[in-house]
Order: C-alpha cells, then sequence, then structure tokens
C-alpha cells in the first residue's frame, strides 16, 4: 500500500508500506510512516481525515496529513 504524507506548509512525500514489511512482521505504524519521513512523533501531530491518531497505531489510511508543532526562526 502507498500513503501519501502531506507536511502542511512544506512538501508531499510517497510512502511505500511494503518496503516496511520486509525489515518485520509487524505491521508499519505512523512513526514508523514519520521516520520514512525523517520527522519525529515529538515534533509532530498526524491526523488521518482531520482528526489525530496515535503514533503506535499500524497504519491504515492512504492519506495522512502531518502538522509540525513547533517552528523556529
Amino acid at each position: 500500500m502507498r500513503v501519501t504524507v502531506d507536511v502542511k506548509g512544506e512538501t508531499t512525500h510517497e510512502v511505500d508500506l511494503e518496503d516496511f514489511a520486509a525489515d518485520s512482521d509487524a505491521e508499519p505504524t505512523y512513526a514508523d510512516l514519520l521516520g520514512a519521513v525523517e520527522l519525529s512523533p515529538h515534533e509532530v501531530s498526524v491526523l488521518v481525515d482531520g482528526r489525530p491518531v496515535p503514533e503506535d497505531q499500524p497504519v491504515d489510511a492512504d492519506h495522512v496529513t502531518v502538522l509540525r508543532l513547533i517552528k523556529g526562526g
């Protein structure tokens, strides 16, 4: 399954969950998805259909929105 990761105000990534299947028997989580786009669960929130999802939940959506919580400047 391919998942579109839309980092609001920045970029959009396409992540293939099949890449995680080869590495582990466990289902990929939203934290794994964040790692694939080089983001930390500590700096962002993941939204599915506009609602936050726990980072340890298995990915069950084909499109997620990522909001940065803190952005320095």
